[in-house]
Formats: C-alpha cells, sequence, structure tokens
C-alpha cells in the first residue's frame, strides 16, 4: 500500500506544481501592458467605431423606413447607424412628426457629430433630460421604449443630430449602441 500511496502522492505533487509553472520565481507573470486611452472623449463602439454623417434628407415623403439586410439576409428595422447609413428611419410623412409650431423652444444649434454630450441630469418619469448648459431634451413617447434602457449618465455618449424629415424633431444618436431616437429641444 506504502507503493501506492507514493505514486498517489507524487502524481498530485506533479498536479499541484502546474499552477507554478505559469509564474516566474513564485510570482505571478504580470499580464501584458494594455495601451492608454486618451483621456477625454470615449471611442465609439457602434458604426464600425467612429461617428457618423449627418443623415440625409428623403425626397419621396412617402418612403418607408429602410431596413438593414446583412449577409445571413436578417432584418434589422430599428433605428440605427451602420456604416454610416441611417436604418429605420419613419416615414416623412408620420402624422405623428407633425407639429403645428415646430421648435417651440428655438433651434437648438450645436448639433452633429462635433459636438458630444453627457447627461448631466435626468427625468426618467417624464422622459427628459439635459446637457451641461442647461440644454433640455424630451424623448418622443414612441421612441422611449428603444432608450429606456440606455445608461443615460455614463458619459459623452451622445450626439444630437437635425433631423430632416421631421421638422422641429432631432435625432439623439448613442455612440455605443448606435442607435437614435427622435427628441424635441426644450430650451435652456
Amino acid at each position: 500500500m506504502s507503493g501506492r500511496l507514493s505514486c498517489v502522492l507524487a502524481v498530485l505533487g506533479l498536479l499541484g506544481s502546474l499552477p507554478l509553472s505559469a509564474q516566474q520565481g513564485g510570482r505571478p507573470v504580470a499580464p501584458e501592458p494594455r495601451p492608454e486611452m486618451p483621456h477625454g472623449a470615449s471611442m465609439p463602439r457602434a458604426n464600425q467605431g467612429h461617428l457618423p454623417p449627418p443623415p440625409v434628407a428623403r425626397s419621396d415623403r412617402t418612403a418607408p423606413p429602410r431596413p438593414e439586410i446583412d449577409e445571413r439576409n436578417r432584418i434589422n428595422n430599428h433605428p440605427h447607424v451602420s456604416h454610416d447609413e441611417w436604418y429605420g428611419h419613419d416615414r416623412p410623412d408620420d402624422p405623428r412628426f407633425h407639429l403645428d409650431h415646430p421648435w417651440p423652444a428655438g433651434h437648438f444649434t450645436r448639433f452633429g457629430p462635433s459636438y458630444r454630450y453627457a447627461v448631466t441630469r435626468f427625468d426618467r418619469e417624464r422622459h427628459r433630460f439635459w446637457f451641461a448648459g442647461g440644454f433640455g431634451f424630451e424623448v418622443a413617447p414612441w421612441d422611449w421604449i428603444l432608450a429606456a434602457e440606455w445608461c443615460w449618465t455614463c458619459g459623452d455618449d451622445f450626439i444630437v443630430y437635425d433631423d430632416p424629415d421631421h421638422p422641429g424633431w432631432y435625432l439623439l444618436y448613442n455612440i455605443y449602441t448606435g442607435a437614435y431616437i427622435h427628441v424635441q429641444y426644450l430650451g435652456t
């Protein structure tokens, strides 16, 4: 029995030394250093890692939302940007977007990919948010479901675009998800 016990102990000793072979001199091997991200703006994850250009107005007012069809013929109808293409944008003549008095609080002029924003205040119940400087917006009621789970206070994750198809509306683009929603400017 002592021979078997010696064999079992020898095998256990070998197995126990395997984790140590990944260490040098009894100390864990240091992981390779990661490249440092520059301080300031976070890198976009959506749209192949870059900020999209503004959407283009559609000449056909009755054009339905354009879906994205991937290489496996899967259809994505959700509002999002991929390869700088704006997919899922509602029809220009959609009655939900008609405003008798567009821009009641005035025009928001700091839009486009040159302006990145962090939300400084957020009212989940009223679907409203504000950027630094007191610039307030309200999410379209029908788009709230698309954005309810966004991380609204995580950083400079948002870009505002003028909506070329719906006067008085803006598109809020999330640089992490690639999704966008319709918002109205409330003023300061």
